[in-house]
């Protein structure tokens, strides 16, 4: 059983790292106060541990956007590179169980779900790379749309020659340099 709470210790570097992140890249927030936030965060220990959980796995969670029809505020990953601690997966717990060789360690669905995370849609990446430019060494796997996904394949999108791409691939396939970014609402 995976604890979902975090000690104080663990809660005062985390609100550490993510008020220098905010703090250092406000571009990517403009308009938007810490000191709102930071009380949003500090009433939710849950969205707090799925926060950590993105750092932790190189994510480098910070603040993208304000969702005024719910009152939320939208984390993203973003790190440079598709986070290194979720890199060699295949898309969900279904491809991970078709491969009956050389299995991955994890699927995107399965990792994102026990993160208390979402898979950014293809949508959510084209906007998050409105932002800055990600991705442009690594790819990550985006949620598929379901009828693509009954057919065996998935989605996944990068940063090349000054555009995002969108591809697919069989949903079992996994790559050192794909992994997936995440989004939470708080």
């Amino acid at each position: 059983m995976v604890k979902k709470k975090l000690s104080p210790k663990e809660v005062d570097q985390l609100l550490l790292a993510l008020s220098a992140r905010f703090s250092k890249n406000s571009s990517r927030h403009a308009g938007l106060e810490w000191a709102t936030i930071l009380k949003k965060l500090r009433n939710s220990p849950d969205k707090l541990w799925s926060l950590n959980e993105m750092e932790r796995t190189g994510g480098e969670p910070d603040v993208t956007s304000y969702d005024k029809k719910t009152n939320e505020y939208i984390f993203c990953d973003c790190s440079g590179e598709s986070p290194a601690g979720r890199r060699s997966i295949c898309y969900d717990r279904e491809a991970l169980e078709s491969r009956k060789e050389n299995k991955p360690k994890d699927s995107a669905v399965g990792m994102a779900e026990a993160m208390g995370i979402e898979l950014l849609t293809e949508e959510q990446y084209k906007a998050l790379q409105n932002l800055e430019k990600f991705d442009t060494k690594t790819s990550s796997w985006v949620k598929t749309p379901a009828p693509i996904r009954k057919l065996g394949g998935a989605l996944f999108c990068d940063f090349r020659y000054g555009q995002v791409f969108t591809y697919h691939n069989g949903a079992e396939s996994y790559y050192a340099a794909r992994g997936f970014r995440g989004l939470l609402r708080v």
